[in-house]
């Protein structure tokens, strides 16, 4: 069921839309004398690489209503994703704003999430969404992090099962967006067990789980019980993807990498897309590492992800992934 779902490449996202700030590749914050400009936010990143490599994606969140809140919502058009449910609000509220280097050593990411617009997406949003028009939802955990959006979200999970979709959960653990390691922790956990199909990189499991030393073995719980399918990421070291009939094991492709900002995203939109377009999922995560790689070797987020023909030419250019 799952992955005839994705196979339908058309995703209901639900989280952030922000804007970037970033530097020109090897600058540093404090010698730039110009920054790029571009769409940024978990969700909007993966639905944004979602439509640019060939897929379908429309995004359920909220937008400062001021100017940038109508960049985003521009990008996400420019992108061609659906932005019906991209609604604005007034008042003090912000869009969440990224500022980083386009470095390795030492990177710095500053995130301003002060009054974050996108919080206060509420149940009313997410039921003005015909689920039974898509063929699962994505979500991010940085949505469950503050109210109304956590309460929203657990309500979209509930309108999307109802219409039969799959949940897809990025569990993208931020810890500047809650108030609390043990609400985060309570509040995952819940999330991840409504999920059908769970994507995290070991921190973040092993948080869940209480300890790092005990992540993958949450991760195989998840997959024996509540999950279909989950993803362990393990940074250079690949991933281990957990079902109730496999588990394998995949490499990375090794880049020069500019920052290490848009991998997670970039490798959710490769990963789906790759299923929808019929490859084994063993090789759609291999494309979905392989489009992190892509991203993280270049200045920006979702500028950086690949369309079809640039995912190819990295393919055939590159000597391959890492043995595991």
């Amino acid at each position: 069921m799952l992955l005839d779902a994705i196979a339908q490449n058309n995703f209901v996202v639900v989280g952030r839309a922000g804007i970037d700030f970033y530097t020109d590749a090897g600058v540093r914050a404090e010698d730039a004398e110009r920054v790029s400009v571009g769409l940024g936010g978990s969700a909007a990143n993966i639905a944004a690489g979602i439509c640019k490599l060939g897929g379908q994606a429309a995004l359920v969140t909220r937008v400062s209503d001021d100017s940038v809140g109508s960049y985003c919502t521009g990008q996400l058009n420019h992108y061609g994703v659906n932005t019906d449910h991209v609604t604005p609000v007034g008042g003090e509220y912000r869009n969440s704003l990224a500022f980083y280097e386009s470095v390795v050593d030492g990177h710095r990411n500053v995130i301003y999430r002060n009054g974050a617009a996108d919080f206060q997406m509420d149940s009313e949003d997410v039921s003005k969404v015909d689920y039974s028009a898509f063929g699962a939802l994505i979500t991010a955990g940085t949505v469950f992090a503050a109210e109304p959006s956590r309460s929203a979200s657990f309500k979209a999970f509930d309108l999307a099962k109802e219409q039969g979709l799959p949940i897809i959960f990025d569990v993208d653990y931020r810890p500047y967006s809650w108030p609390s390691a043990e609400v985060a922790a309570d509040v995952l956990s819940r999330a991840a067990a409504q999920s059908d199909m769970i994507v995290g990189n070991d921190e973040e499991f092993g948080f869940m789980a209480g300890s790092y030393d005990k992540g993958l073995d949450k991760a195989r719980d998840l997959a024996r019980t509540t999950a279909s399918l989950v993803i362990y990421k393990m940074g250079e070291h690949g991933a281990i993807t957990i079902s109730r009939e496999e588990e394998f094991k995949t490499g990375i492709y090794p880049v020069d990498a500019l920052k290490p900002n848009g991998a997670g995203d970039s490798f959710m939109s490769g990963l789906m897309t790759s299923i929808a377009d019929g490859h084994s999922l063993k090789d759609s995560v291999l494309r979905g590492s392989a489009c992190a790689s892509i991203v993280v070797a270049k200045p920006g987020c979702a500028p950086a992800m690949p369309n079809p023909s640039e995912l190819e030419k990295f393919l055939s250019s590159h000597p391959g992934p890492t043995s595991v």
